[in-house]
């Protein structure tokens, strides 16, 4: 008979399950269905669900009830069904493991990061309803699981504490931060749950392993209480209409072992992994013993993660005479991302931005909102480099936050300010950034867009009526080369071009090959392209990069390289890998694009001046403000 789930915890690493709507999503279910509904209706699909994730060798299964409450099944018209899909989501659990596997009572947010949608009134019958139901099972414990706001979670946690004593696991949704998404810092509210009775505390969802892991050293202090932590496998890429994800089995057997020395007593997975994740996990962490030298050794390394997400690989276009096309097809040109701020102090961007300008490059790029993260608007930054700096500003347009009415506003803004040369970027999903509540609007594809704003330039406005100006914005577009068949890849991009695209924007590169074989399957396109070179900050950048990020790919040697190494060690290597790239790119095409690290703005200035020495430009070489 295995022992009740607190003093299973005292004994052994227990390794939880991983996704359930995910995988059914992979499975070929839609999205927009209730994923609990199939608890009644295909019910034999559930119960396999289960029985993968035991077979694989998870130990702590979660119902399949995580929105099973009244204010979420109402979207569907089963607000009468709570306590029917509830129990069912039970007993499938219960019938389709074995004995020495522990049932948790899945119970989602309801307000689900979205913080005036529903009364507090309305949270609080909804948790009750569900819990009474779960209460009345056989299950072994209660997860709480993806709350955002330490006031929702608390709600939900008292109610259960008036009604039982059984052991109540409770999780954060996490990017990686310091405090919930209503301001409460980790450590405080880690301290608030348990002292309202949680028997385990932990997070899941919103990121991967590396986020997850920044997270934690906001309440490394609470080695007394057993923690849980669920990944997402990364963050979701959207190609065609369809979500993937990144990260593999092997990525997170390491990261359970990293999170196992660092004192984590319940280890599953979230949005992307499977059963063979979870199979991962199980065979690394078969047997484990943690060394006490270990879990010192790694919670001091929690200490130094990154606490920024990398850029993604977006890209747009100066604005200025000659064109930046134009310049690219004389001579070497160099652009430079930058990401706009994350707060209200601009200093460090300015600052950044006017190094840059002094190496003479050819134009700053700015992303918009890049990974879905809230940043300072784009055009407003553009704007003070162009006129504060005498700067080109570049402007990357994603369609995900604004429809064709906000878009075309957004563009006739960027007309009447002078900046002209754009990017056009589908933008990562809303509900994987740091406001997971906002609604993507996705009104136009980014293949539509490019045409939309190719039409703004004819003088025809989106709704087909004339302007009494034509527009003349030069269009750019992203092109991912780090993909299995490049050859679908090209042909993705002949269509982006046959839209209208001007020039062609690449995900950062880390492969010589790559480099020469991208040249020799693009050399027939008349738009040139920009080759996209991110210097890597660090081992773990560089591991959460290959590992979370759609659409960038490591060499295993660029891996090797910088394994181990932070801080200046880590960034000079970064640099080094990214001349040595430039070595390799520099013979084939004319457009260089950095990004920048972390605001690191040194390591694309150093890498800036690197082009320069290389193609000769003694012009820049020899002026002042180039040290």
């Amino acid at each position: 008979m295995k022992p009740e789930l607190r003093q299973a915890l005292k004994q052994n690493v227990l390794i939880g399950d991983g996704a359930m709507g995910t995988y059914l999503y992979q499975q070929g279910f839609p999205v927009g269905i209730s994923y609990e509904e199939l608890n009644l209706v295909q019910s034999e699909v559930i119960a396999d669900v289960h029985r993968r994730y035991y077979e694989a060798g998870a130990r702590i299964i979660e119902t399949n009830t995580f929105s099973a409450n009244r204010e979420k099944l109402s979207k569907y018209g089963l607000e009468q069904e709570v306590d029917s899909i509830n129990r069912a989501g039970v007993e499938l659990a219960r019938s389709s493991v074995g004995e020495d596997a522990y049932v948790v009572g899945a119970i989602g947010s309801i307000r689900a990061g979205k913080r005036k949608n529903v009364r507090t009134s309305e949270v609080e019958v909804a948790l009750r309803e569900q819990i009474l139901v779960l209460l009345d099972t056989p299950v072994d414990g209660l997860l709480l699981e993806t709350f955002y706001d330490l006031d929702e979670l608390l709600i939900a946690l008292k109610l259960i504490r008036q009604l039982s004593p059984l052991p109540v696991i409770c999780q954060f949704a996490t990017e990686g931060t310091d405090a919930t998404q209503d301001g409460v810092p980790l450590h405080e509210a880690f301290l608030r749950v348990r002292d309202e009775g949680a028997d385990v505390i932990g997070f899941n969802c919103r990121t991967g392993p590396n986020g997850i892991l920044r997270s934690l050293q906001n309440v490394a202090p609470l080695v007394d209480m057993p923690f849980s932590v669920f990944p997402n496998a990364g963050i979701p890429d959207y190609v065609d209409g369809r979500y993937s994800y990144a990260a593999t089995p092997e990525y997170f057997a390491e990261s359970a072992l990293r999170f196992a020395n660092l004192g984590a007593r319940i280890i599953g997975g979230c949005c992307g992994t499977t059963p063979e994740h979870i199979a991962a996990m199980a065979k690394v962490l078969q047997d484990y013993t943690p060394a006490e030298e270990a879990i010192n050794e790694l919670r001091a390394a929690a200490q130094a993660v990154v606490t920024e997400n990398a850029p993604q690989g977006s890209t747009s276009q100066p604005a200025s005479e000659p064109s930046l096309v134009d310049l690219v097809k004389k001579r070497h040109t160099v652009i430079v991302e930058l990401d706009p701020p994350r707060d209200l102090d601009i200093a460090k961007f300015m600052e950044g931005s006017k190094a840059l300008q002094d190496m003479g490059v050819d134009a700053i790029t700015m992303a918009d909102n890049s990974l879905a993260v809230t940043r300072m608007s784009n055009l407003a930054m553009g704007m003070l480099v162009k006129e504060q700096l005498k700067a080109r500003p570049l402007i990357h347009i994603a369609c995900r936050d604004r429809n064709s009415i906000g878009t075309q506003s957004h563009l006739m803004g960027l007309h009447a300010l002078g900046i002209d040369h754009v990017l056009a970027v589908t933008g990562d999903p809303a509900r994987f950034g740091d406001l997971p509540g906002s609604s993507s609007v996705y009104d136009l594809t980014s293949f539509e867009m490019i045409r939309m704003i190719k039409q703004l330039n004819e003088g025809i406005a989106f709704s087909g009526k004339p302007l009494k100006k034509k527009a003349n914005f030069i269009i750019g577009a992203a092109f991912n080369p780090n993909v299995k068949h490049l050859d679908k890849a090209v042909h993705r991009l002949e269509r982006k071009i046959e839209a209208g695209a001007d020039y062609i924007m690449t995900q950062p590169v880390y492969d010589p090959l790559l480099i020469e074989r991208m040249y020799e399957a693009t050399k027939h396109l008349k738009a040139p392209l920009f080759i996209g070179i991110m210097p890597l900050a660090s081992g773990r950048n560089a591991e959460y990069l290959h590992n979370e990020v759609p659409g960038i790919q490591l060499s295993d040697e660029v891996r090797a390289r910088m394994a181990g190494l932070e801080g200046e060690e880590g960034r000079r290597e970064g640099v080094a890998i990214s001349q040595e790239l430039l070595d390799a790119a520099m013979p084939l095409f004319n457009g260089i694009y950095f990004m920048t690290p972390f605001l690191f703005y040194d390591m694309s200035v150093q890498l800036t001046k690197y082009v320069w020495e290389k193609a000769g430009r003694r012009d820049l070489l020899l002026s002042p403000l180039v040290k």
